[in-house]
């Protein structure tokens, strides 16, 4: 961007901002209208905006300031949201953006409409009142909640063809358990959901020793595999998990030894591994098991995710600054939770994650605190500021 085309404008208010986003029915992978309305009012502060379409996902990058700056700050997040389920359940029009009895209702109220209007909010009011020395850039996705191929990746894989970077990033994502500024996140733990396939011979329930009971081989391979903690947890991560999500036959009959079964665990797993490791840990199982039955396994492995640390420094001490100026709590530093689009951001620059309490997120009658929405603006604006002085 070459020059700033805005003139100062009023104040973005976040509330009436999310409250307009929630009216865009942007269920994944439908964009609704949410990234037109964040696009129109980004340009009119100065943004250049750009659609980074890809395979149909909606995406929109936005940059204010000169690409290159030394100092760029960014911000991430998304418009989509998940599917309201039974409607009839909701006592509030789910994309009516209803303000009632203190709080803003709707689908996408705390995940993550509110968080996207709070930081687009303070990053048109910073840059119309006091531009930076710097850049300031925005990428918003209309495929967090879905398959997660073609939204944050799309842009980053934009961005790195177009020499766009971004020095630090903050994920506005609900990071909060049960009150505003308790909690940000500094990483997140690895992700990986593994299926077995169990090959036997079939045979008849009466004359077991003629068979190779593919059940008794994955049922003796999950107990192995459940039975033995992953670790104990690491300097800034909880212990390792591994549960078991399904065993599925198929079989109808009950003298007939099936030849083949299937089961899946899912692993959420802290910087003591990587999904490599873990793979190569539960071939080790698995052949362990064939040799003693007979039975084979192929495994099918699905990686959402590598676990990823943004150590505790300058970034995370100024987020956690601002948190603490405008709350007056110290923010705990989280690794908890599931996986977001940091897990993608981190390979680009450091990155954490803060924003508002997520109690209510993908419930019916998603809701939020009108005040939480208007504090988590003034905590964005804070950490801007900081961040140029």
């Amino acid at each position: 961007m070459t020059d700033t085309r805005s003139a100062p404008i009023s104040p973005v208010d976040p509330v009436d901002l999310t409250a307009r986003l929630i009216r865009c029915p942007s269920v994944t992978p439908e964009e609704g209208g949410a990234l037109q309305l964040l696009a129109d009012l980004l340009g009119e502060a100065g943004f250049d905006c750009v659609r980074v379409d890809r395979n149909g996902t909606p995406n929109l990058f936005a940059r204010w300031g000169r690409k290159g700056a030394n100092r760029t700050f960014g911000f991430n997040g998304h418009t989509d949201v998940v599917p309201v389920g039974d409607r009839a359940a909701w006592t509030r029009d789910p994309f009516g953006g209803e303000i009632s009895e203190g709080f803003l209702w709707g689908r996408g109220a705390t995940d993550m409409k509110s968080g996207v209007a709070a930081f687009v909010a303070a990053a048109v009011d910073f840059v119309c009142g006091t531009p930076p020395d710097g850049a300031l850039i925005l990428t918003i996705t209309g495929d967090e909640e879905g398959p997660s191929k073609d939204g944050t990746v799309a842009l980053l894989d934009w961005m790195k063809s177009r020499g766009e970077a971004m020095s630090v990033c903050l994920v506005g994502e609900p990071t909060c358990p049960d009150r505003m500024g308790e909690m940000m996140k500094i990483g997140r733990r690895g992700s990986m959901t593994v299926t077995f396939t169990a090959q036997g011979v079939q045979g008849h329930s009466a004359y077991p020793h003629r068979a190779k009971n593919p059940l008794h081989a994955l049922v003796r391979l999950f107990d192995r595999l459940a039975s033995a903690p992953l670790d104990e947890g690491t300097e800034h991560f909880d212990a390792s998990t591994l549960a078991i999500t399904t065993i599925d036959t198929g079989n109808t009959a009950s003298n007939v030894i099936p030849a083949r079964t299937v089961g899946r665990v899912n692993i959420r797993f802290n910087d003591a591994h990587s999904s490599r490791s873990l793979m190569d840990r539960l071939r080790a199982e698995a052949d362990r098991v064939t040799a003693d039955t007979g039975v084979t396994f192929a495994m099918e492995v699905d990686v959402s995710g590598e676990s990823f640390l943004t150590p505790p420094g300058e970034f995370v001490r100024l987020v956690a600054g601002a948190v603490k100026a405008k709350t007056g709590g110290e923010p705990v530093l989280s690794t908890s939770g599931g996986t977001s689009d940091a897990r993608f951001v981190k390979d680009h620059c450091p990155v954490v994650e803060f924003g508002l309490v997520g109690r209510t997120m993908h419930a019916v009658d998603e809701r939020v605190p009108v005040e939480d929405i208007r504090q988590l603006k003034a905590i964005y604006s804070r950490i801007l500021h900081d961040y140029f002085a």
